[in-house]
C-alpha cells in the first residue's frame, strides 16, 4: 500500500490484481510505502489503524483507491502463479499441476489446500455486507479508467511496470465448475458486478 500526501490518496493493494505493477512506477512520489507483509493491509486493517494514524498526526484524510478482478480471472492469476511452471513441485504453495477446475474446486471447500487459499476481494475490500469503503473501485478489464485517474491526480502519466507477471498456463473452466465457484462466492461476484454496471469505477461511497 501506498500513500501520496500531496494527492491526498491512499493506493491499496489487493492481491493479484496488479497493483504491485503500479506501485513500482508510483513508489518514488509515494509518502507513507508498505512492503513485505503489510503490503496487502486490508481495507478493514486501514480503517482501524491507519486511518486514525494519518489523520492525528499528518492531519490527513486521504481518498482510498484499489482495483479489483473478474473473481474467476483473479483465481486463475493465483493458479498460474502457483504453478510448477513457477514454482517447484517442492514448495507447498505450488498446486502441483491439477486442474484449473480442481484448483477452483479446493479453493470453496470447507478445507482448501495452501496453494487453493486465495483469499476474498470482497472480505479485502469490505467492512461489512455491502460496506465498501473505498472512494475509486476500479475493474482491473479498464485499465484506461485507472491510468486517466492517476494521470490527473499525478500530472503525468504513470506507466505500470511488469511484475509478478504469471506464466503462461492454460486454464480453461468448465461451465459447471465456473457456476459452483460463482455460487460459492456470492459477495466477490456481487461487489465486481457493482463496478462493472458503474461503468468500470465505483464511486459510491462518500465517507471520510
Amino acid at each position: 500500500m501506498l500513500v501520496f500526501f500531496k494527492q491526498n490518496l491512499a493506493f491499496l493493494s489487493v492481491p493479484k490484481t496488479g497493483s504491485t505493477a503500479y506501485e513500482l512506477a508510483l513508489r518514488p512520489r509515494a509518502d507513507v510505502i508498505f512492503t513485505k507483509r503489510v503490503k496487502h493491509m486490508t481495507i478493514g486493517k486501514y480503517h482501524a489503524k491507519m486511518a486514525p494514524f494519518l489523520k492525528e498526526t499528518y492531519g490527513l484524510t486521504p481518498e482510498r483507491m484499489a482495483v479489483v478482478r473478474d473473481p474467476i480471472d483473479h483465481a486463475r492469476s493465483w493458479y498460474k502463479y502457483r504453478s510448477p511452471h513457477r514454482m517447484a513441485p517442492s514448495n507447498p504453495a505450488c498446486h502441483g499441476g491439477i486442474s484449473f477446475d480442481d484448483f477452483l474446486l479446493d479453493a470453496i471447500s470447507d478445507t482448501p489446500s495452501k496453494p487453493a487459499g486465495i483469499g476474498s476481494q470482497a472480505s479485502f475490500l469490505s467492512l461489512g455486507v455491502g460496506d465498501v469503503p473505498v472512494h475509486h473501485l476500479f475493474a482491473y478489464e479498464h485499465q484506461d479508467l485507472l491510468q486517466a485517474f492517476l494521470l490527473e491526480r499525478f500530472g503525468r502519466p504513470i506507466v505500470p511496470q511488469q511484475k509478478n507477471v504469471s506464466p503462461d498456463v492454460d486454464a480453461p473452466v468448465s461451465p459447471e465448475v465456473a457456476e459452483k465457484f460463482r455460487a460459492a462466492r456470492p459477495a466477490d461476484f456481487a461487489l465486481y458486478d457493482r463496478v462493472m454496471q458503474a461503468g468500470g469505477v465505483l464511486r459510491e461511497f462518500q465517507g471520510p
